[in-house]
């Protein structure tokens, strides 16, 4: 299903179709405030597992992140992290970062690293704000890459429809998405360390 909705007002109606998909254990591909993103509940490990094949890894050696709505819920999902890396985050979100943190015994086993670390990301984009806010908890969140060698990300939603309406339940079009992914950013340790630049600047980090 292409599922058209407004970037600043999504309607009532279009975000029930997708979190009852979403707690079918469906796969959606929907916007961010950087590029078009694969997800799905985070609690349903069926499709966990589903977005990992799209992606042509194995779920252990995968990087997903967790995209919540704020950073409220920050301690269900993460063990403490310093007060000056809290009020870095603070600044920066919601905004095109994803922080690398230490993971609590809340995250699925499946979805942490090795390191069991995990990302967060509180992107500015109304529409996954509204759908993790009407899920009840986060979604599973990994960039849409395109398999051209020139180009790193699908921007353009109805070209993503035809390339994967076959693999997913729903994409959502709000529109055109970006090229550039998110900044990267370990707070796992003693210093920050930025481990990929992308859309957000580096200058609220310091």
């Amino acid at each position: 299903m292409l599922l058209k909705i407004h970037p600043e007002n999504p309607g009532e109606r279009q975000m029930k179709i997708v979190v009852e998909c979403l707690l079918d254990g469906g796969v959606i591909i929907y916007p961010t405030d950087t590029v078009y993103a694969l997800g799905c509940d985070m609690t349903r490990v069926k499709a966990v597992e589903k977005v990992a094949r799209i992606k042509g890894i194995k779920v252990e050696k995968a990087n997903f992140s967790l995209l919540c709505s704020s950073l409220s819920h920050l301690s269900d999902f993460t063990r403490p992290i310093n007060n000056h890396f809290y009020k870095i985050m603070r600044r920066a979100l919601p905004g095109p970062y994803t922080f690398i943190l230490n993971a609590n015994n809340n995250v699925p086993r499946f979805f942490q690293s090795k390191k069991k670390t995990v990302g967060i990301r509180v992107p500015d984009h109304k529409v996954p704000i509204e759908m993790v806010e009407h899920l009840g908890n986060p979604i599973m969140t990994t960039s849409l890459h395109h398999d051209d060698e020139f180009l790193d990300y699908l921007t353009d939603p109805e070209e993503i429809f035809e390339k994967f309406n076959h693999l997913v339940d729903i994409v959502i079009d709000s529109g055109p998405g970006g090229l550039i992914p998110s900044t990267v950013i370990d707070c796992t340790g003693d210093e920050l360390i930025i481990l990929r630049e992308g859309l957000g600047t580096t200058e609220l980090l310091y």
